[in-house]
């Protein structure tokens, strides 16, 4: 019942925030610009900031060695994910400005807002090391692939195929957000202090409270967008669907495959780590997806659309994977 009544709590948050924004875009507190001063401040700004001091402060050298199964697996799976994905976009001729959203769905999940804390409650500290080998996963395929293909798939600048552009800005190649994990990764793999000297800790303060704004505004924005397009956005037409099967049902698949292949050629794997890998590969779809989608000009009723969903479907979805994976 513990992962029921968190996942729950974890929800019941996500909807106020977003009724919040959704209220106030309703009462015309917001202007027309105010969404996109929010992307720009998000991935500009807070998100880098987030990024940069959550990797110094979870991680450490030597668990990224020590912890490396858990990289394979998961790089593994995000690797089979997008390949899934792709060959769906192409099945079911997914139209272009929804392309990334739906791809991103298969692969790249809410890990920090709703999947530390729920991990949290069902595996306790112990289980903590395993989470962060995941979160780096997670992290690197959003930042690199998943934000890029956000980007590529801008239905301003799309001929037809998937890949194929009139032009690119290659400066999307590198986002902000990105820049600063490869900057937390080279501080971190040299050894370099920062969240722990003192005399910095002002500066780590103050990224820290900046890099706070993602989740409250992310979800504010779903707000705004459901205000300005209202609650007819919300529907279960087939790209959403696909794309939610992706998330809860294909994604936690692929990994617990890939799982069950090493413990059958004879590499063993923690009942505790097999377990932390699959919940956190079912937790819902990325919160800033609608903001990646105004960044890329594309379907941002479609990505709030799935967001929406995937984030209410997991209180659903969280028992149920529990029940499935109580034997490993």
């Amino acid at each position: 019942m513990t992962a029921l009544y968190t996942s729950i709590e974890s929800v019941l948050t996500i909807v106020l925030m977003i009724a919040l924004g959704y209220i106030l875009q309703h009462n015309g507190w917001f202007d027309e610009k105010f969404g996109q001063t929010i992307s720009n401040l998000l991935m500009k700004v807070a998100l880098p900031a987030s990024i940069f001091i959550q990797v110094l402060q979870r991680l450490t050298r030597s668990k990224l060695i020590s912890l490396s199964s858990g990289l394979v697996y998961g790089f593994g799976a995000v690797a089979l994910g997008y390949i899934v994905a792709f060959i769906l976009v192409k099945l079911l001729k997914v139209r272009p400005g929804r392309r990334g959203t739906f791809i991103n769905m298969f692969v790249n999940a809410n890990t920090i807002f709703i999947g530390l804390p729920l991990n949290m409650a069902l595996f306790g500290d112990k289980a903590t090391a395993y989470f962060l080998m995941y979160y780096v996963v997670n992290t690197v395929s959003t930042w690199t692939l998943g934000a890029f293909l956000m980007s590529w798939d801008d239905p301003t600048k799309i001929n037809g195929e998937v890949g194929t552009k009139a032009s690119f800005n290659w400066k999307k190649l590198l986002p902000a957000p990105l820049v600063g994990f490869l900057v937390a990764l080279v501080f971190l793999l040299l050894n370099i202090p920062f969240v722990n000297v003192g005399w910095l800790s002002f500066v780590v303060n103050a990224m820290t409270y900046v890099g706070s704004l993602v989740t409250p505004l992310s979800l504010i924005y779903i707000g705004i967008i459901l205000a300005k397009a209202g609650f007819k956005t919300i529907k279960f037409d087939r790209d959403s669907v696909v794309a939610l099967l992706g998330r809860f049902v294909v994604a936690p698949l692929l990994i617990f495959a890939l799982i069950t292949i090493g413990l059958r050629a004879g590499f063993h794997v923690p009942s505790l780590e097999a377990k932390t890998l699959i919940v956190q590969a079912s937790a819902p779809g990325l919160a800033v997806l609608p903001i990646l989608a105004t960044e890329g000009h594309g379907d941002v009723e479609y990505a709030t659309n799935v967001v929406t969903l995937s984030t209410v479907l997991f209180v659903i979805v969280v028992p149920i994977i529990m029940l499935l994976i109580q034997g490993m």
